[in-house]
């Protein structure tokens, strides 16, 4: 239990060590893992620089996932009509120097979180992602298949002894 403890928060450190402005974000497709990101800090191409930052969530296993999106940012504002994740629109809130950004989405990775607005001076955002795999039919299928084999074993088991 520590091991999976410890190796889950060098996952969130590592991820917080990357920030760029157009970068990768690596995921884990446990549920119960935080995966966060930061925004870039680098003076040469800072954040929402040219009105757009791109984040592409990878390192997931092919299949169906669904995938929540939450940033909350100071100094900055986000465009929600044309900020986007894989094509799907987000929502955004601003109250002061404080906005918000959230979108969630079903597809199959890699995920492109597209954002847009314009930064001020001091600009920072963060987020967190959260993923969770969506069961494909065959699962439930082979589920209930594995369960009428069961009962039919069961049964053959009870006439054979009476």
């Amino acid at each position: 239990m520590k091991l999976k403890l410890f190796v889950a928060s060098l996952m969130a450190a590592a991820s917080f060590s990357a920030m760029a402005a157009d970068q990768l974000v690596i995921l884990d497709d446990n549920p119960l893992a935080n995966n966060f990101f930061v925004s870039n800090q680098s003076p040469l191409d800072g954040v929402l620089s040219g009105g757009s930052d791109v984040i592409t969530f990878g390192g997931l296993a092919p299949g169906l996932y669904e995938i929540v999106v939450t940033i909350s940012g100071q100094n900055l504002s986000f465009d929600g009509v044309t900020s986007n994740l894989n094509g799907t629109a987000g929502s955004t809130y601003g109250a002061g120097k404080f906005h918000f950004f959230g979108v969630e989405h079903s597809g199959t990775s890699p995920f492109v979180l597209n954002l847009f607005g314009t930064a001020l001076d001091g600009a920072k955002y963060s987020g967190e992602v959260t993923v969770t795999a969506v069961p494909e039919p065959a699962t439930y299928g082979m589920l209930l298949g594995g369960l009428g084999v069961l009962g039919f074993l069961a049964r053959r088991k009870k006439n054979n002894q009476a």
